[in-house]
This record gives C-alpha cells, sequence and structure tokens, in this order.
C-alpha cells in the first residue's frame, strides 16, 4: 500500500509537467503561450528594461506568412517589458536566451485580439518563429555630478547648471540638434531618458518640437556641453501636465549633453 501511494504522489508530482508539454514539444506557460526552442544559444536571458534585437516570421496557422524582418534584412529591436509589444511576445522572448531560435504560438488574447491588424484576421491565433539576436543590457544611467557647481538663473526662470561647457557655436533657430538626456521630477524619480532607447533624441530648435524650456536650454548650450537644466512647469508641459507619468503643474529637471548640431 504505502508503494502504491508513493506511486501515485510521483505521478502527480510529474503530471503538470506532462501536460505542460504537448506531442510536438511545445511547452504551454500559464498564460496559453505554447513554445519550443528549436535552436539553443549561448548568451544571456534578457530582463524588463533591456533592449532586444529579434528576427522573426510571421504566419497565420494555414501558413500564410503577413510579416517578416527576414525580408528586410534587419533584426526589430524593442524594450522589453515596455509594453511596445503584443503581450506574446513580451512574454515569449522573456522565455529566451541570446542566440536562441523558437517558435511562439500565441492565442488571440495575447496577440490583437477581436481587432483585424493587417493581414491578420480578427480572433487568430499567429504563429512566430523567432530568433534573439541580441540582448543590450539597460544602461545604468547616472545623474550629472553638479557638486560645487553654481546656478545660473534665466530671466524666464529656467535655473542652469553647467557640468561641461563644451565648445564652438551655439546652435542657432531652425538647426537640428542631436543630444542625449535623462529627465527627473522633482522627487527624483526618471520619467524619460533617451539612453532607455538607445538612440540620441533629435528636434529642430525653435519651432516648438519641444517644450519652451528646451528650446530656451538647448539655445545656450554648445557641442559637446552637458547641462543640467530645471524649469518651471510652465515652460514645461504647464497646468494638465503630460498623465500618467509627469503630474499638473511640475517643474522638470533635465540632464542634456549636446551630441552634435546640423
Amino acid at each position: 500500500m504505502k508503494k502504491f501511494i508513493v506511486l501515485i504522489l510521483a505521478l502527480l508530482l510529474v503530471f503538470p509537467i506532462l501536460q505542460a508539454k504537448s506531442k510536438k514539444g511545445f511547452v504551454t506557460t500559464d498564460s496559453g503561450l505554447k513554445y519550443k526552442i528549436t535552436k539553443k544559444g549561448k548568451g544571456i536571458q534578457p530582463k524588463p528594461g533591456d533592449r532586444v534585437q529579434v528576427h522573426y516570421t510571421g504566419k497565420l496557422q494555414n501558413g500564410i506568412v503577413f510579416d517578416s524582418s527576414i525580408s528586410r534584412r534587419k533584426p526589430f529591436e524593442f524594450e522589453l517589458g515596455a509594453g511596445r509589444v503584443i503581450k506574446g511576445w513580451e512574454e515569449g522572448i522573456a522565455l529566451l536566451h541570446e542566440g536562441d531560435k523558437a517558435t511562439l504560438i500565441i492565442p488571440p488574447e495575447l496577440g490583437y485580439g477581436s481587432k483585424k491588424v493587417g493581414k491578420i484576421p480578427a480572433n487568430s491565433t499567429i504563429i512566430f518563429d523567432v530568433e534573439l539576436v541580441k540582448v543590450i543590457p539597460k544602461p545604468q544611467i547616472k545623474p550629472f555630478d553638479i557638486e560645487g557647481k553654481p546656478t545660473i538663473y534665466s530671466s524666464s526662470g529656467i535655473k542652469f547648471i553647467i557640468v561641461e561647457a563644451g565648445e564652438g557655436e551655439s546652435p542657432k533657430k531652425g538647426q537640428t540638434v542631436v543630444v542625449n538626456y535623462t529627465g527627473y521630477l522633482p522627487n527624483g524619480t526618471m520619467f524619460d531618458s533617451s539612453f532607455s532607447r538607445g538612440k540620441p533624441f533629435e528636434f529642430k530648435l525653435g519651432v516648438g518640437q519641444v517644450i519652451k524650456g528646451w528650446d530656451e536650454g538647448v539655445s545656450f548650450m554648445k557641442k559637446g556641453g552637458k547641462i543640467r537644466f530645471i524649469i518651471p512647469w510652465k515652460l514645461a508641459y504647464g497646468e494638465r501636465g503630460r498623465p500618467p507619468k509627469i503630474p499638473p503643474k511640475t517643474d522638470l529637471t533635465f540632464d542634456i549633453e549636446l551630441l552634435d548640431i546640423k
């Protein structure tokens, strides 16, 4: 009897594992995503906030291909955990390691749901053959070191703290500037950064493409310069703020480095 009970307990432990695997070697997660590793890589596993580069081919259940990065010869890059791709991708890519190839079978609730998207009919289960080409770890963003540096006040109310002066002439209205930046709320919480996207930000100066505080502040910078700007809310996002990250009437701090002037 004891041996029989032990056998039953063992089967109960093994049964969920057997259930998780289909006859074709796919594993089904709690959410309903099915995945199978078709080639094992040797790299790191991505974490939320990391950027990933993925080659993929997307197919319907009837085998019709609706999209592929292979034909464009360029992997698709996105920030993991930022909600910029479908849920099935967020979950599936997070299960992989750099160099892995896998097939993801994504049910409608983890894909595009009841919406028709391009060649994808509503309520479609979609299949992706993916390769995790590269994992770019989340950058460690450090605030500028402003200790011992004087604060300069502009007539509009912006506070400047020059960390590095830079060289050459300041940009003129209408020129395109290339910057790296990180923005902070008054309590020190970071709400945005070009580093998290892995790409500097470009805009045309003085034509209203950015907040007024940026148009004014960056116009005083020189190439290679690094300045912390503390911008009053009237020159930032005003009375409404920019929900959900920026509350109404919020002064903002930006660490900005001017990389280039075009």
